[in-house]
């Protein structure tokens, strides 16, 4: 269509294809400069809009005095904040990047849980700096309703995490404030008395499951995590040695712990598993496999029975409760130190192991008070025997 000039600057017009009962109509333009750009622009049409070559001035004025936007710049502008929103490091983007410069972080499936169901729903659009300290109180507030204190603890130590790495690395700001500690109270020790251990063994004994009766009793005479028995595998036993290797335990660095003569008879006369690999049979390279041959990844609904069979109360936790259960044993004897108790249980700290102290402490005072009745009795003896003595 043909450009048509008005008697105002910037402002021009073209007649539209289609006739209208009024006749043509003409669809005004305008033409302007701002900021170094050459701006081109639709402002209405002559009998829908009522447009005029005047009210198109007026217009054009507008824009270049800034007092309104062309629909090119508000154009422009949604596009900036498209792209600005996308290059946004919200704290999606930093999990996204942590992820993926850490594949073989052990707890990733544990944080990609905590992440997904705790963080996302609240913080995922956000960038850090832009997090306030009455959105943290909520989220705690929200979950301590929900879940113990260990995995709120979990969820804003993942949060820190993941904010330090994105600070570390430059991506983004850090948090405006620092995040409250969350206190956990996690030095509760469970223990059996004589007569439950007694309990325990024969429902164990009684038990036609060969796994979870093993594990069990692995977990009993080596004081192992759950998590190593079950990542446990037939090379990591040196039968020759008398040693049990751990395989990236909970401290972090490999190491092996002795295995006394009630371990390896659970390990000898333990069955190995034949599974179906690639259409060809061959034994699992676990220790402790499901039917199917798999290693276990929860074994809870095996090994309740057998505690139940027992009478264990419900809050007893099979394995972990039978680890608390050796290493009180040891500690009670007052024959183990604490930093061979450490070493045993395979504690990164010797925080960890000062649960047990007092029962150490325990079994030193009743030493201690032995010796003390046994120098008396001694010392009255020699005094009856002096005195009998003297009057003869």
């Amino acid at each position: 269509m043909k450009r048509c000039k008005t008697e105002y600057k910037g402002v021009y017009y073209r007649l539209g294809e289609r006739l209208s009962a009024k006749g043509e109509e003409k669809i005004f333009y305008i033409v302007f400069k701002k900021n170094g750009k050459v701006y081109e622009e639709k402002v209405g049409r002559q009998f829908v809009d009522e447009m005029t070559a005047a009210k198109a001035s007026r217009i054009r004025g507008a824009r270049i005095d800034g007092k309104q936007q062309s629909r090119k710049e508000i154009r422009e502008q949604a596009k900036a904040a498209k792209l600005a929103e996308a290059g946004k490091m919200t704290l999606s983007r930093l999990w996204d990047e942590y992820k993926e410069h850490r594949p073989k972080l052990k707890s990733l499936s544990t944080d990609k849980t905590n992440f997904e169901k705790h963080l996302k729903p609240d913080f995922g659009n956000k960038e850090p700096h832009k997090i306030i300290r009455l959105d943290t109180d909520r989220l705690r507030i929200k979950l301590m309703k929900e879940y113990k204190p260990q995995t709120v603890k979990h969820v804003f130590a993942l949060l820190k995490r993941i904010v330090n790495f994105g600070v570390s690395r430059q991506l983004c700001q850090n948090l405006t404030f620092k995040l409250d500690a969350i206190k956990v109270d996690n030095q509760k020790t469970e223990d059996l008395t004589p007569k439950q251990l007694k309990k325990l063994l024969t429902a164990i004994a009684n038990s036609k499951d060969i796994q979870a009766a093993n594990i069990m009793r692995l977990a009993l005479f080596t004081g192992m995590r759950r998590g190593e028995m079950f990542k446990l595998k037939w090379n990591d036993i040196d039968f020759q040695r008398g040693f049990i290797n751990i395989r990236n335990p909970k401290g972090g660095v490999s190491q092996k712990i002795p295995m006394n003569e009630q371990a390896r008879q659970v390990l000898e006369n333990h069955p190995k598993t034949e599974i179906t690999k690639n259409n060809k049979k061959e034994i699992s390279e676990h220790v402790f496999v499901t039917s199917k041959g798999n290693a276990f990844v929860d074994i809870g609904r095996r090994v309740n029975p057998i505690k139940e069979a027992a009478g264990i109360p419900k809050d007893f936790r099979a394995l972990h409760g039978l680890r608390h259960t050796y290493a009180s044993m040891l500690a009670s004897s007052g024959q183990v130190d604490l930093y061979t108790l450490q070493k045993l249980l395979t504690h990164k700290s010797p925080v960890m192991t000062q649960r047990y102290a007092h029962l150490r402490d325990e079994a030193l005072k009743s030493a201690s008070t032995l010796a003390g009745q046994i120098i008396e009795q001694a010392t009255n003896t020699n005094m009856v025997e002096l005195q009998t003595e003297e009057q003869a």
